[in-house]
């Protein structure tokens, strides 16, 4: 699993012009799933991202999660994330899971988050979808459950 965590000002993601999540502030993960994922990949980001030290503290440093930080995460599935460019231009996608293994996957990723008592809301999986966000620093960070970056 794959994803791109910032950290966030008010977000929100739009499906057919409906919001159907949204967060004040906190974390936006774009999450993708590999052919291969486990369970244990997502249990393993979701704790990664859950306690992520992003937030500043009381003298400014970067040394609270989003849940000491009061804040929420909206969680995005996005297999483009395992687009591959290195042949031609055009992205091939032959690493993403297939859509019912990839939604299963993402689907343990936020409870996972929802266990350390996060707010967690979502965009539609498979919908197109606007995302809107103010990255906050700007922040972000790449994760991978396979590899380091």
């Amino acid at each position: 699993m794959r994803a791109v965590v910032q950290r966030s000002g008010p977000a929100s993601v739009r499906v057919d012009g409906e919001v159907v999540g949204r967060v004040p502030f906190g974390l936006v993960v774009l999450l993708g799933v590999r052919t291969g994922d486990t369970a244990e990949d997502a249990r393993y980001l979701a704790d990664k991202v859950a306690h992520l030290r992003v937030f500043p503290d009381e003298t400014g440093k970067m040394n609270r999660d989003v849940r000491e930080a009061g804040g929420a995460v909206l969680s995005i599935s996005q297999f483009t994330l395992y687009g591959d460019v290195r042949k031609g231009r055009r992205p091939n996608y032959m690493e993403a899971a297939r859509p019912e293994e990839a939604e299963a996957l993402y689907e343990q990723f936020n409870a996972h988050l929802r266990e350390y008592g996060l707010r967690v809301e979502t965009g539609r999986f498979g919908a197109m979808m606007e995302v809107s966000l103010v990255n906050d620093g700007p922040v972000t960070i790449l994760l991978d459950s396979q590899r380091l970056f």
